[in-house]
Formats: C-alpha cells, sequence, structure tokens
C-alpha cells in the first residue's frame, strides 16, 4: 500500500467515527445558522492570489509522512499572522491529524488573527469535512483528484460551492487533467508524488502546457495561458511543493502559474514569518535583474 491509500483509508475511518460523534444534520444546522447570522466577509483565495505580485500561499504544517517531524512546537496563534505580516496572499492549513500533526483548531485559532483567505488542506473524501472547513472559517478547501473519482470531485465541488467555500483542484499528471471542470476555482499541479512522496518542481512545467490547454477547452476559450487577466473565468493555476528558490517562481510565473504552495522551505526555520519575508524579498530582487 502507498501513502495516498494508507492516509485515504484511514481518512474514511476518521470522518465515519466523526460523524458518530455529531451527525452530519447537526453539522449542516450549525453551517445554515452561520451562513444566515455571521457577518463575516467570505474571502476570495482566487483573487487574493491573482492581485499579488508573489502569489505565496504559505503552509502551516507541522510535520509529514515522510520527513516526520517538522516544527513539532508550531503555534497556530503566531506563525499563521506572521505569514501575513510578511505578505503571504493566503494561508494553507494542514487539518490531519495523524499524518500531519493538525487539526481543525489550527484553522479555528488562525481565524480571527488574519485577513487573508485560509485553504484546508486535507485529504477531502466526504461532504462532511467541507461542512468542518466552513465552520471552522476556511475560505477554500483542497480537492485531491488521486483521491476522487471524476463525479466525486465534481459533486464536491459543487456542494463547496453551496457553502461558501472556493475549490483548489490538485492533480499531478497529466491522466487527471480529466478531473477538471469549467467550475473549479484554482488548479493545482502537485510536484510532490502522493504515493511515493517524492517532490520534483519540474512536474509542473512538464503539465503547463497540457493544463492550459485542458482549461482552454473547458471554458471554451482561446488561449488560457495567462489566467491573471481573466480571472473570473479561467481557473487560476497554482504550483504546489517542492519550491525552495525564488528564481523558481519567476521560471512558474512565465509558464502561467499564479499561485505557489510553499510549507516546508518556511516551516523548516526558526522563524517562518521571516523565512516568507526574506523569500519574498528575493523574488523581487529576481524580477528586478530580469527588467534590466
Amino acid at each position: 500500500m502507498d501513502i495516498l491509500s494508507e492516509i485515504t483509508d484511514h481518512k474514511r475511518i476518521e470522518v465515519e467515527l466523526q460523524k458518530q460523534a455529531v451527525s452530519p444534520e447537526q453539522l449542516r444546522e450549525q453551517v445554515r445558522d452561520l451562513m444566515e447570522n455571521s457577518p463575516a466577509p467570505r474571502r476570495s483565495m482566487k483573487r487574493a492570489l491573482a492581485s499579488s505580485p508573489a502569489g505565496i500561499i504559505a503552509e502551516f504544517k507541522r510535520r509529514s509522512p515522510s520527513k516526520g517531524w517538522i516544527y513539532k512546537t508550531a503555534k497556530a496563534d503566531e506563525i499563521p499572522a506572521a505569514y501575513e505580516a510578511a505578505g503571504a496572499s493566503a494561508i494553507s492549513i494542514l487539518t490531519d491529524a495523524k499524518f500531519f500533526g493538525g487539526s481543525l483548531r489550527d484553522i479555528r485559532t488562525a481565524r480571527p488573527l488574519v485577513d487573508i483567505p485560509i485553504l484546508r488542506k486535507d485529504f477531502i473524501i466526504d461532504e462532511y469535512q467541507l461542512l468542518q472547513a466552513r465552520i471552522v472559517g476556511a475560505d477554500a478547501v483542497l480537492l485531491i483528484a488521486a483521491c476522487l473519482t471524476q463525479e466525486e470531485c465534481a459533486d464536491l465541488t459543487a456542494r463547496a460551492h453551496t457553502l461558501g467555500l472556493e475549490v483548489l483542484l490538485e492533480i499531478h499528471s497529466p491522466r487527471e487533467l480529466a478531473h477538471i471542470s469549467k467550475d473549479v476555482d484554482m488548479v493545482g499541479v502537485n510536484n510532490r508524488n502522493l504515493g511515493t512522496f517524492v517532490t520534483d518542481v519540474e512536474n509542473s512545467f512538464r503539465i503547463a502546457g497540457q493544463l492550459r490547454q485542458t482549461i482552454a477547452g473547458v471554458r471554451n476559450v482561446p488561449d488560457a495561458q495567462d489566467s491573471s487577466d481573466n480571472p473570473r473565468n479561467l481557473p487560476l493555476l497554482v504550483s504546489e511543493s517542492g519550491i525552495s528558490h525564488p528564481e523558481t517562481i519567476c521560471r512558474l510565473r512565465t509558464a502561467g502559474f499564479r499561485g505557489f504552495l510553499i510549507g516546508e522551505t518556511f516551516m523548516k526555520t526558526p522563524q517562518p514569518g521571516d523565512a516568507l519575508k526574506g523569500f519574498i524579498q528575493g523574488i523581487e530582487e529576481t524580477e528586478a535583474q530580469k527588467s534590466l
């Protein structure tokens, strides 16, 4: 069994146990009350990335299945706010406990402390997890093509939208391009193989051309090269994982990507916010040198 299969099998058991503690009907009632009575604005991750010169989705991540603990004592009431202060466009928070050391409490803790969008990053296979994400204050959710059929992906996308959640659809290989529909808000290319957890940032470049063609076909537009020109119509492209150098961001932008999810590069340092600040300065310096 590869790592992805192990995680998804565990996730199905976990969700069923959670349903026994709090029924889906109870969660739906909480969401209805929240959506009717909460004045809190919804934050668009897609718009935040499209309008940002850096487009960094800074990730709050304590551990990984392949590397173990990265920052075991990381605090959700400190690092997300430091990320925002350093210039992050959005924040990704891992909520899986067993494999990544996270929890929904991390989003609930960070939400009142930051004004930028928060992505619930988990292995979502059930509407129940979407309801949880809405309750704790997430603005977007990750759907992983490798975990879902095309029909499941389309259904969860539609259900997420009814809850006011945006969807980042993650693919890893060209065979998953068929999961992309006109309704997804963002499409991410994961540079980490979820079966082996080996990372190769060149994966984004290999898939970029086919990805743009697929999106153009789904949206029936002549060219999907630059999603920043039409952010409301085209899914915005995101490159995920394995990005450790500012120069890579500049190359990825040339290939059509506008969002860049980075976690370990920052979380393996004592001060992730400071690491992000230096990284963004590196992007600015690289862009300045290119314009000379």
